[in-house]
């Protein structure tokens, strides 16, 4: 078991409301200017359905399946942007949860989607990365003129 700070808990439940507030499916702390590698994510969306929030301390991948999903990925961090993009149907990922202990699970569908995008935050990757040099330059463009166009107000 290792030893969470206070502080960390704190950053979770932060982040937990943050992301839904947002709303969001998955929030990485370098989204809200922490250089902490942890994330959270929460991929249950139906109505009536008791939501399921992970908080993932120093998450790592060790395994993907060969199939491969595409889904549609939007990021808090590029608003109102949405693009297809190609990854691993299904992640074994580790973790430290919020209680100290290790953790692994296999990912599928969307939380599979959800983990890697989150865990590419944490190694610097943002889903356009994953897209064609025109629809990269495309977004890129776009959110640059409204980075300006929000600094002027």
């Amino acid at each position: 078991m290792s030893d969470l700070s206070d502080d960390l808990r704190t950053l979770a439940e932060d982040m937990l409301e943050t992301m839904y507030h947002a709303p969001g499916i998955g929030l990485a702390a370098p989204q809200v200017g922490i250089t902490s590698r942890m994330f959270v994510m929460d991929c249950i969306k139906e109505d009536g359905v008791e939501g399921k929030p992970m908080v993932l301390f120093n998450p790592e991948i060790i395994a993907t399946s060969d199939t491969k999903n595409v889904y549609e990925e939007g990021c808090l961090s590029i608003p109102e942007h949405f693009a297809d993009v190609t990854r691993p149907a299904e992640v074994e990922m580790a973790w430290i949860d919020l209680d100290g202990n290790p953790q692994q699970q296999v990912f599928d569908g969307l939380w599979a989607t959800c983990a890697q995008h989150e865990l590419d935050h944490l190694d610097g990757k943002l889903f356009i990365d994953y897209l064609g040099p025109m629809k990269r330059q495309m977004i890129t463009r776009k959110m640059t003129k409204l980075k300006r166009e929000k600094a002027r107000v």
